[in-house]
């Protein structure tokens, strides 16, 4: 598939920096933000810019700069910066409807037929939907309280590196620590097991003598009575990590993990918020694997742009009575009408398949080609438009280097390139630009990023030779 019908999607074909960033401009309303803003304000402390448009895969701020934006809103703008099929339909929908309930109308009933003719296969004829509160974490706290009303248990497992939002029953099956201290009370008895983070084995293991050991783990305190980790009410993984670092579970530990959960009566939970709607390569990131999960949470992606959550699960599971769990905007009607857009777009030109193409022939390639001549670069890895390059003082001991990612992060913003960090040091940067990227501008962000990081390399030369000599 071309991707010359995505060119016209875009503010411009490559980065134009005009105003040196941060502009006048954009100071001034930072500098508003700042004064009148909550200091949990997070992204506009690491990218000091303020936005005016986007379109596609391309954002201008309030000074005229355009930037090629490979975060997607954090995995929202899968379909792109006001696409104008999803602008249109929400319009439309906005003077006949704006706020619904969760009464029924006809463009929700639309949503419903296009989601389910999505699903994977297995879940697609047994599927029960719900439309929950408009964010992720919502959709989380609905699939942990849904797995405790069928099972009447209370303990979770999930696994390290995870993130699963902010709210309080979400932020207690994310693993960073830092979100967590001082936050009492939380869901009790949740427990963190090893993530097959192939790069940095917790079994100290090689990919060639794994033996899948973070599944066998998983097995043992499942198995073992005095592993001290109650049965839980469900087990809650992402098929591909976001946060905890661009990571792909292989196929096999995901195997392992849906056969453990189905031998031991535990509902699977997979989290696609991020990782879903096209993003991996897949329509849903558990599909690389073929396996099928219980209870599947999904957000971000699928309102084009508009806050919307869903509830997918197994009818087997619904179990709930009338009114068992409730909300105002669960299922805004303008959302969902931008809902039944996007995903109308994204079969008609097939994002999923484009996405694993460029991932494949155009981000991976490149990637590991900087891997290769870059001493700081330790590992790159990903799944379609899902990826990132993780940051090390030294290949061969792979201690992380945070500082160094975040000055690529400035450097690449510098030059009109919007990417994000993550990982478990905060020293990997994350590529997940929105899938209607053109092959051109994935390629030109690609240049800024290795441009960016030859800067840095250059600015710590003399940390650099001091971590040689200490050898």
């Amino acid at each position: 598939m071309s991707d010359d019908k995505f060119r016209d999607l875009q503010l411009s074909d490559s980065a134009l920096i005009i105003e040196k960033p941060p502009g006048p401009r954009s100071r001034e309303l930072l500098q508003k933000q700042d004064q009148t803003e909550s200091a949990a304000v997070s992204y506009p402390k690491a990218i000091p810019v303020a936005f005016e448009e986007g379109k596609g895969a391309t954002l201008k701020d309030v000074d005229g700069n355009i930037y090629i934006d490979f975060f997607a809103g954090a995995g929202v703008l899968n379909t792109g910066h006001c696409n104008p099929e999803i602008v249109e339909a929400a319009k439309a929908q906005m003077s006949k409807l704006t706020h619904n309930l969760d009464f029924p109308t006809p463009i929700r009933a639309e949503l419903v037929d296009e989601l389910l003719s999505l699903l994977p296969a297995k879940l697609r004829n047994t599927a029960k939907l719900l439309f929950v509160a408009p964010t992720g974490s919502d959709t989380v706290e609905s699939a942990v309280k849904l797995a405790k009303f069928n099972t009447g248990r209370i303990g979770m497992i999930s696994f390290e590196g995870a993130y699963h939002g902010m709210t309080a029953g979400a932020i207690s099956l994310t693993a960073n620590k830092s979100l967590k201290e001082n936050l009492m009370p939380m869901l009790p008895e949740v427990h963190f097991l090893p993530y097959a983070y192939c790069y940095r084995c917790p079994f100290g293991k090689e990919s060639s003598d794994c033996g899948l050991e973070c599944a066998r783990y998983l097995e043992h305190v499942l198995e073992d009575p005095k592993s001290g980790i109650v049965d839980p009410a469900a087990i809650i993984i992402e098929a591909v990590q976001g946060e905890g670092g661009s990571l792909p579970a292989p196929d096999e530990f995901l195997r392992e993990v849906r056969r453990l959960s189905g031998e031991y009566c535990i509902p699977l939970i997979v989290d696609e918020i991020q990782a879903g709607m096209s993003r991996t390569g897949k329509m849903w990131a558990c599909q690389h694997s073929g396996i099928t999960p219980d209870i599947m949470t999904v957000s971000k992606g699928i309102g084009g742009g508009l806050p919307l959550s869903v509830l997918v699960f197994d009818e087997e599971l619904d179990v709930w009575e009338k009114g068992a769990h409730v909300g105002t905007f669960r299922g805004n009607v303008v959302a969902v009408a931008a809902g039944v857009a996007a995903l109308r777009f994204i079969k008609k030109h097939k994002l999923w398949k484009y996405a694993a193409r460029l991932g494949e022939d155009v981000f991976l390639p490149r990637l590991r080609e900087l891997q290769d001549e870059s001493r700081f670069i330790g590992d790159t890895r990903g799944k379609g438009l899902m990826l990132g390059a993780e940051f090390v003082m030294d290949k061969k001991t792979k201690r992380p280097w945070t500082e160094f990612a975040k000055d690529v992060r400035k450097a690449c913003y510098r030059r009109g390139l919007i990417i994000e960090i993550g990982g478990h040091f905060s020293n990997v940067v994350r590529f997940m630009p929105p899938l209607v990227i053109t092959r051109e501008l994935a390629e030109a962000g690609l240049e800024i990023f290795a441009d960016a990081v030859k800067e840095v390399e250059d600015a710590n030369k003399d940390t650099a030779v001091t971590i040689a000599s200490s050898k």
